[in-house]
C-alpha cells in the first residue's frame, strides 16, 4: 500500500480533527486474547514501533475536511430556513435529531437495510405463523348502546316474517337474528361456501390466484372485455334501408339470400327478376338484376360457392342456372329420369355436391350439382312439406304433411330413423343448424320444435329440446345464424309473425319485431349474413328489410 494511502484519516465531524488510522486504539491481537484461545504473550519493547505522528499532508486533509462540513451545515440551515415548520418537525420524528451527526443517519439506514437482509431468510417461517393466525384488530371504540340486547321486530318485515318458526318468535335479538340469517343462507347454498371459511389453510392454488390478484392490481388497461357469446333477453340492432331500395317492386318478395363469401344479398320476386345488391347499410347500391320473361319466381338460391344463382318458378318445371362468372343464363328444360311437371321448392347442400328437388307424391330427387342429372330418388309417406341438409351433407331431412319427419342417408338413400314431430298434426318447415347441435321443426299450429341432433337420429321418439310457442299460425320459415346463436321463425299467414329465439336458452329476444314503432308485414323469407351481421326479411309489399345485428358488427 502506499504511504499516501497509510497516511489519509478519517475527519472527527464533531471535533474537525481528523486522527491517524494508525494511532487510534486497537487491540494487539499478537498480545491480547484471541478468540477462544489462550492469551498471547506481547511483542517485546524492543519490536514494538512507536506510533507515527501527523504530517503535514494529514493536516491539511483535515483542514479541507472541516471546510467541507462547514459549508454542508451552512447549505442545509439555507434549506430548512424555507421549510415550514411542519415539515422539520415530521422529519425529527422520522429520522431524528441529526442536525450535528449526518453519519448516525447514514449509520442508521445502513443498520436497516443489513436488518432486512438479515430477516428476509425468515419470511417463509413468518407466513406458516401467519396462516395458522387471523389477524384481528382491535376496535376504536366501543358504544356502549351496541353491547345492549337489541330486540328486533321479526313482523314488521314480510322477509323476517319467513324467517320464523313459530308465533313466540316475534322478536328476536340482534345475535339470533344473525345466526338464524347464516342458516338461512347456508341452506340455500347448500353449506358453507369455499369463501366463506375462514379457518381453512391456504393451499397452493389459493396462492397462485393471490399472485394474479397482485398482479391484477399492479397493471392498468382495460380489463373487462367484450363476452363472446349472445346474451339474452334484448338483441341490440339497428334497423337500416331495405336491401332492394335502389329496385323497388310491388310483387311480394319469394327469396332473400346472402352471398356466402362476398358482402352480397339476392332479392327474388314475382315479378320475374333477380338483384344483386352491394350491402353497406346506408344505400345498398345495386349490382346487376337479372329478368326471366314470364317466369314469376318461386324461390332463388346461391351455389355452396357462390358462382352461380339458381331459381325455380310457381308454374314451370324449368330451372334456371346464372353462371355469374361468365355472366350466362343457363335454362335445364328436362332431367333424365325426373318425371315431375313443376319444379319449385329445392335444396343445395353446404358442400356444393348435391341438389335436392322436393317432388310429388312424397318424392325427394337428388341430383348432382356439377352436372344437374339425377342421381337417386327416396319417398316418404305422405307429401313432402319441406327438407334440408345436415351440416356436414350426408343427411337428408324431410318433413311430412302427416307431422312426421324421415333421416335419410345421401350415399345410400336409405332411411336412418323416423319419429313423430311432438304435437305436430301437419309439417311446413325444417332446418338445421350449422354447428350440427340442433333441429327445428315448424308445424301449421304456430309450434316450433327444437331437437337435438343426435337425438333424432337414435331415438323413436325423441324429446324436443325446447317447444317455442311465440306463433300462433303455421311457420312457414325457419332458419338459423352462421354462429348457432339465433334462430329466426317466421309466418306468412298473419302481421308481424316474426320471432328471433335467443339459442342456447331458447328464449325470445323482447324487443323484435317491435323496432322504432314500424310493423312488419306479411314475411315470406328470411336469412343471416355469413360475417356481417346483417339480416333480412322479404315481405309482400315487394320490401327486403334489413337491420344490422351490434353484436357480431359494429353500428
Amino acid at each position: 500500500m502506499p504511504p499516501e494511502r497509510r497516511s489519509r484519516t478519517k475527519p472527527d465531524r464533531r471535533t474537525g480533527v481528523r486522527l491517524d488510522r494508525k494511532s487510534r486504539t486497537k487491540p494487539d491481537r499478537r498480545a491480547g486474547t484471541g478468540p477462544g484461545g489462550p492469551p498471547r504473550k506481547a511483542a517485546p519493547s524492543s519490536q514494538r514501533k512507536p506510533p507515527a505522528r501527523p504530517s503535514a499532508a494529514t493536516a491539511a486533509i483535515a483542514v479541507a475536511a472541516e471546510e467541507e462540513r462547514r459549508l454542508r451545515q451552512r447549505n442545509r440551515l439555507t434549506l430548512e430556513e424555507d421549510k415550514p415548520a411542519v415539515e422539520r418537525c415530521l422529519e425529527e420524528l422520522v429520522f431524528g435529531d441529526v442536525e450535528d451527526n449526518e453519519d448516525a443517519l447514514l449509520r442508521r439506514l445502513q443498520g436497516s437495510r443489513v436488518q432486512v437482509q438479515e430477516d428476509s431468510g425468515d419470511l417463509e417461517v413468518e407466513n406458516e405463523a401467519k396462516d395458522n393466525f387471523l389477524f384481528q384488530k382491535k376496535p376504536v371504540w366501543v358504544d356502549e348502546e351496541d353491547e345492549d340486547d337489541e330486540m328486533v321486530d321479526m313482523m314488521s318485515n314480510r322477509f323476517r316474517k319467513d324467517m320464523m318458526k313459530n308465533a313466540s318468535e316475534s322478536k328476536l335479538s340482534k345475535d339470533k337474528l344473525q345466526k338464524r340469517l347464516k342458516e338461512e343462507f347456508q341452506h340455500a347454498m347448500g353449506g358453507v361456501p369455499a369463501w366463506a371459511e375462514t379457518s381453512k389453510r391456504k393451499t397452493s392454488s389459493d396462492d397462485e390466484s393471490e399472485e394474479d390478484e397482485d398482479d391484477l392490481l399492479q397493471r392498468t388497461g382495460n380489463f373487462i372485455s367484450t363476452s363472446t357469446s349472445l346474451p339474452k333477453g334484448i338483441l341490440k340492432l339497428k334497423n337500416c334501408l331495405p336491401a332492394n331500395a335502389e329496385r323497388p317492386t310491388t310483387a311480394r318478395v319469394s327469396s332473400v339470400q346472402f352471398h356466402p363469401c362476398a358482402q352480397v344479398v339476392m332479392v327474388a320476386a314475382l315479378d320475374n327478376a333477380v338483384s344483386l345488391f352491394q350491402v353497406d347499410g346506408k344505400t345498398n347500391p345495386k349490382i346487376q338484376s337479372i329478368y326471366l320473361e314470364k317466369f314469376p319466381i318461386f324461390k332463388a338460391c346461391f351455389s355452396a360457392t357462390g358462382e352461380e344463382v339458381l331459381a325455380t318458378s310457381i308454374h314451370s318445371k324449368v330451372l334456371y342456372v346464372y353462371d355469374m362468372l361468365a355472366g350466362k343464363l343457363i335454362p335445364v328444360h328436362q332431367v333424365r329420369g325426373l318425371k315431375e311437371k313443376i319444379v319449385r321448392s329445392f335444396e343445395v347442400s353446404p358442400d356444393g355436391s348435391f341438389l335436392l328437388i322436393n317432388g310429388v307424391a312424397g318424392y325427394l330427387h337428388l341430383l348432382s350439382m356439377k352436372t344437374k342429372e339425377l342421381i337417386g330418388s327416396m319417398k316418404i309417406n305422405g307429401r313432402v312439406a319441406a327438407s334440408t341438409f345436415s351440416s356436414d351433407s350426408k343427411k337428408v331431412y324431410a318433413s311430412s304433411g302427416d307431422g312426421e319427419v324421415y333421416v335419410w342417408d345421401v350415399n345410400s338413400r336409405k332411411c336412418l330413423n323416423r319419429f313423430v314431430d311432438e304435437g305436430s298434426l301437419y309439417g311446413l318447415s325444417i332446418a338445421t343448424s350449422r354447428n350440427g347441435q340442433y333441429v327445428a321443426c315448424g308445424s301449421n299450429c304456430g309450434v316450433v320444435n327444437i331437437y337435438n341432433q343426435d337425438s333424432c337420429l337414435q331415438e323413436t321418439n325423441p324429446k324436443p329440446i325446447k317447444a317455442i310457442m311465440n306463433l300462433v299460425t303455421g311457420v312457414t320459415s325457419l332458419t338459423f345464424n352462421p354462429t348457432t346463436e339465433i334462430l329466426a321463425i317466421a309466418s306468412e299467414e298473419m302481421k308481424e309473425a316474426v320471432r328471433l329465439v335467443h339459442l342456447p336458452s331458447c328464449t325470445v329476444f323482447s324487443n323484435f319485431p317491435v323496432i322504432k314503432k314500424k310493423t312488419i308485414s306479411l314475411v315470406h323469407t328470411m336469412d343471416f349474413s355469413p360475417r356481417s351481421g346483417y339480416f333480412a326479411l322479404g315481405n309482400e309489399k315487394g320490401k327486403a328489410l334489413l337491420y344490422r345485428l351490434h353484436h357480431y358488427s359494429d353500428f
